[in-house]
């Protein structure tokens, strides 16, 4: 549960255990006439923390790792003549994005519900292509992703109101698209066609393209975390000086807290900052006051960013594109890591070389809390792809020649939906007991409770990292 650490009388309990350290702080602090044993030794965050594993997001990153590999096959098949392909060329085209040699065809059978392999009707040869189900969920991601636009172009207005100058690379823009619930042809749909916000120009020293913000709206420069403020202080009645500079707190189990760590994050709270939609150009950031407040406002900018974002998540190194424009530190992993409290990354996806941030008050056992519609879309591709293949009616054969025969001994030939058992039927979900009896069109299917990672795919994820520029950005490794 979210906690407020509120009251420094709570935090210097010595009574507290460690089972009630990630509850909500809220008891009537004792009179205390003198903190200076607060002082006595060294209270600040520390620098360099390890990451500790929350298995809630990791698992999430699981079924996600699979996603992107069947997205890689999705486009692939829907930029071909009819949206199939033979499997003869299968392989060879394949190995174009990033898979190895004889490894697609295996890749495929594991995920019958998103594509089938069936033999055509006249020239008698073994197609691929994506099935019904995996084609509703294509078209109900498309009507989402339209039908949120709107919303799309002020997420966009406010992600330029966070930069120094209020403008953006067009590229580092386009890169973090899906994650900002942009479509494909944004420059088009979303930048020129409204002009009345953005506006389109070339750099003068290169030939880069950038977004930037016509006009800044007041009314857009408010925070997520200023509206869960407002929330907590008027439901749960938190003192609002407590609460006034917080973030909402959730360290990952097994967090190890100890009494001055949990000062130094009373005091951490109290720190005053600037906003991140504020213009801070014209201050003094000499003083170790406004580097403490400067810190403060990254930790604001990311939380922003997140918040912004559709699934509550976004590559690290995605962040990194934005650093420079934001005022973000240069060790992007290190700092994060010292606010495990806040947000949490999660190097599934990648063999490790890939780092995605949570933000973890979004999230409650690995699923977002209030999901949008974008959001359900997407996550219809991940119930198909964690769906038993035994929910599928297996043929015997590889290859079933099935033709209706006419009464003239004509016959017209049918395409067969080929599957192959092959072995694959623990997938990591639980099957519903009544089978899968709902037809093609129902994507409703339960992605089951206890949903667990599929690590004998040694080879899961052939993701490449953006290239980002050196002085952008740092992992702090």
């Amino acid at each position: 549960m979210p906690i407020f650490f509120s009251y420094a009388a709570k935090l210097l309990n010595p009574n507290i255990t460690k089972a009630n350290t990630t509850k909500l702080i809220s008891t009537i602090p004792l009179n205390f006439t003198s903190t200076k044993h607060m002082s006595q030794k060294c209270t600040s965050i520390p620098k360099k923390q390890q990451r500790v594993r929350d298995h809630a997001y990791d698992n999430y990153m699981e079924i996600e790792k699979k996603m992107r590999k069947v997205l890689k096959f999705q486009t692939l098949f829907l930029s071909q003549h009819n949206q199939t392909l033979p499997v003869s060329r299968l392989d060879f085209l394949a190995r174009r994005i990033g898979f190895k040699r004889q490894e697609a065809g295996s890749f495929l059978l594991k995920f019958p519900h998103v594509f089938e392999i069936y033999e055509h009707p006249v020239q008698r040869i073994l197609y691929c292509r994506l099935t019904r189900k995996a084609l509703l969920q294509i078209e109900q991601e498309k009507k989402a992703l339209n039908a949120q636009i709107p919303e799309a172009v002020t997420r966009l207005r406010k992600l330029l109101m966070m930069s120094n100058s209020g403008c953006l690379r067009l590229e580092h823009v386009r890169i973090a698209r899906t994650e900002f619930g942009l479509p494909e042809d944004f420059e088009y749909s979303v930048v020129l066609k409204n002009a009345q916000f953005f506006r389109l120009f070339n750099a003068k020293e290169t030939t880069e393209k950038y977004i930037e913000l016509v006009d800044r709206d007041p009314s857009l420069a408010v925070c997520a975390i200023e509206k869960v403020r407002e929330k907590e202080y008027r439901e749960r009645g938190i003192d609002a000086e407590d609460i006034r500079f917080s973030f909402l707190v959730n360290f990952p189990p097994g967090f190890k807290i100890g009494k001055y760590y949990r000062i130094a994050v009373w005091k951490w709270q109290r720190v005053p900052y600037w906003s991140p939609y504020e213009d801070v150009s014209g201050y003094d950031l000499r003083s170790l006051e406004a580097q403490k407040r400067m810190e403060k406002r990254a930790v604001a900018t990311i939380h922003e960013l997140l918040s912004l974002t559709v699934e509550k998540k976004i590559t690290l190194e995605r962040i990194a594109h934005f650093r420079l424009a934001m005022n973000l530190p240069k060790k992007l992993k290190e700092f994060l890591l010292q606010h495990q409290g806040i947000f949490y990354i999660s190097t599934r996806g990648n063999h490790g070389k890939l780092h995605t941030v949570f933000l973890r008050e979004a999230y409650r056992k690995g699923e977002l809390l209030e999901p949008n519609d974008l959001y359900l879309a997407r996550r219809k591709l991940g119930e198909l792809v964690l769906m038993s293949p035994r929910k599928v009616k297996m043929d015997t054969e590889l290859v079933r020649n099935r033709r209706d025969r006419h009464d003239d001994g004509g016959y017209m030939g049918r395409s067969t939906v080929v599957h192959a058992n092959n072995g694959f039927d623990n997938f990591g979900v639980k099957e519903n007991a009544g089978g899968d009896q709902k037809g093609d069109d129902d994507l409703d299917s339960d992605l089951g409770s206890n949903v667990e990672s599929d690590t004998s795919d040694e080879n899961d994820d052939y993701d490449s990292v953006e290239t980002i520029d050196a002085e952008d950005y740092d992992m702090g490794m």
